[in-house]
């Protein structure tokens, strides 16, 4: 013990953090964690210090040899790397010695990357289970988790123990329906602790959506982060419990299991650290087998801060809430942020003089102090029929999940016509588009103008990494073909290739809405009573303060916020 305490700080010494007492341990616990998080030193500088004056190689960034993959896994086994931490990187092979009798194979080595040299345990673990001398070298803790994460799949330890035919099997997962709440501390091995920890992963990468998809010779699994769909690695013989991890997914959301034929929805909940968690479910049968779609629903906080509007489009906003009555629609494609801002539009208006309803397919997030109606058509409960059901109730502002119909746009003007504030949605390209939108869903023009305050539209754009974003060199050009003709007096970003570890190699951390405003002042609604053509509509809003939102795009970019590349993709030319 005194070898270790002397050989720690003198690499705390040579890593800056001289003057540190060390903490009381043993090499049987994590002795390099109780360093790093009392003496606040940088974990690459001192790890790599250590490692020179342990003789030990360091790996910056562990990649195991594609070529030993099997034979690595065997060697070492998925319960013992992730317990412990332990990444096999490559097997070398020295020839015999010389005086070695003829035909001697080569001396095998097994090289393992680790966190800590210290840890007694996981070394007790790897000459348990490992046949073969071992050559140790030092890597950084959150590189190290994620290669291991690559390399043996989400929830590979758990698998093999079910190989190992401790699990129950899909019969038997009816009977499981009490692990919806995620413990992290569980230890039972078996396909519901392996599910759950497919869905924790997903949750602590901020995904939205988990998609587990039946193929012929495999079973993938996807998560969409931040509007991307990325593969995650999985044990290899995952294809094995395809029908038992399908199975219990479908019990968690309360589903008929032996219904494989048909498309079912439903919803789990679930409480992981505290915090609860509302998960839509969708089941598609194809040709493989039934793919789930996971839908990840989080108990967020709305406000207009986070909307992160600009100052004038927040003086709009701000005076549009103010009305008393009138519609105020978000357009937009799916997936591009209309329920959140429709969300914080009701947060910001909620109070207790006021009574807010909603009709939603379905409720994607429960507010407090809100009366929220799901939609369900098989017992004749639509848009419209439950409308008229709310406006019967006494609500000073109603929120429609989307106009689908000529009768819900109808009693939605009905209704802001006599006096109360109606949100809504539409599915269009712009907010131009839906002004025309609605005059061809049958809607009388000039109950349009006088019923409508603002159309917005809106798309997600990809938020540059702080951590590696870099001066993009081609920025003027790019913007000048953009269409941009202002100033270029700011520095212009793009995303790293390759990303680093705070963006998982994406250079993309996290996405904010664009936003575009047309409101109907009173010259537009002559033009919309008119039946005017988008054009003339759309020369009028820029006469009213209109800015489209690739303008929008463009002054995020030049704030260094997002890319060139980004705003092109979801917005459309003048």
């Amino acid at each position: 013990m005194k070898s270790v305490r002397q050989a720690l700080t003198q690499c705390l010494e040579a890593s800056g953090g001289s003057g540190v007492s060390l903490p009381s341990a043993t090499p049987s616990v994590s002795v390099i964690g109780q360093v790093l998080d009392h003496s606040k030193v940088n974990e690459e500088t001192f790890l790599s210090n250590l490692a020179n004056r342990l003789n030990m190689p360091w790996v910056d960034m562990p990649i195991p040899d594609s070529a030993d993959g099997p034979e690595l896994k065997r060697l070492l086994p998925p319960r013992v790397a992730l317990r412990h931490q332990l990444l096999p990187l490559s097997v070398e092979e020295t020839p015999p010695p010389a005086e070695a009798a003829e035909g001697t194979p080569p001396l095998r080595k097994l090289v393992l990357a680790t966190n800590d040299p210290f840890n007694l345990i996981a070394r007790q673990a790897v000459a348990r289970e490992v046949t073969v001398p071992v050559r140790w070298c030092l890597a950084p803790k959150k590189r190290l988790f994620n290669a291991l994460r690559d390399f043996y799949g989400v929830g590979a330890d758990t698998f093999e123990e079910i190989l190992k035919g401790r699990d129950v099997d899909s019969a038997d997962l009816e009977q499981r329906d009490e692990a919806n709440i995620i413990d992290a501390d569980d230890e039972e091995a078996s396909v519901v602790k392996f599910v759950n920890q497919i869905i924790r992963e997903a949750l602590e990468q901020h995904a939205t959506d988990i998609h587990v998809e039946p193929m012929e010779e495999k079973l993938r699994m996807r998560y969409r982060i931040d509007g991307r769909l990325r593969e995650v690695p999985v044990p290899e013989n995952i294809k094995q419990l395809q029908q038992s991890v399908l199975a219990r997914l479908k019990v968690m959301a309360k589903l008929d299991i032996a219904e494989r034929r048909l498309p079912q929805d439903g919803r789990i909940n679930l409480q992981i650290g505290g915090q609860f968690i509302d998960v839509r479910v969708a089941t598609i049968p194809s040709v493989e087998g039934e793919s789930i779609s996971l839908r990840l629903l989080g108990q967020e906080k709305f406000n207009l801060d986070r909307l992160q509007f600009e100052p004038d489009l927040r003086r709009e906003t701000e005076a549009l809430l103010k009305k008393p009555n009138g519609i105020v629609l978000v357009t937009g494609p799916t997936g591009s942020g209309k329920s959140t801002t429709l969300y914080t539009f009701l947060s910001q208006l909620n109070t207790e003089h006021r009574r807010i309803v909603t009709i939603e397919d379905p409720v994607e997030n429960k507010l407090p102090g809100v009366v929220q109606i799901a939609v369900r058509p098989e017992i004749n409960l639509t848009f419209a029929t439950g409308l008229r059901s709310i406006l019967r109730g006494d609500p000073n502002i109603v929120m429609i999940g989307e106009m689908r119909d000529l009768e819900t746009a109808e009693i939605a003007i009905r209704a802001a016509l006599t006096g109360h504030l109606v949100f809504s949605t539409l599915h269009t390209n712009d907010a131009i588009g839906g002004i025309m939108r609605l005059v061809d869903m049958g809607v009388e023009p000039f109950l349009v103008s006088s019923s409508v305050r603002a159309f917005f539209a809106q798309r997600l754009v990809r938020v540059l990494c702080p951590e590696c974003k870099q001066l993009d060199p081609h920025a003027e050009e790019k913007l000048r073909e953009f269409g941009y003709t202002g100033p270029m007096d700011r520095p212009v970003f793009a995303a790293r290739e390759g990303g680093c570890e705070a963006c998982r190699h994406t250079g993309y951390r996290g996405r904010m809405s664009i936003y575009e405003l047309v409101r109907i002042t009173p010259a537009m609604g002559e033009l919309v009573t008119a039946r005017a053509g988008a054009k003339a509509l759309a020369e009028q809003a820029v006469k009213d303060g209109y800015r489209p939102m690739r303008e929008y795009g463009i002054r995020k970019v030049l704030e260094g916020i997002t890319t060139v590349e980004e705003v092109i993709s979801v917005t459309v030319a003048d």
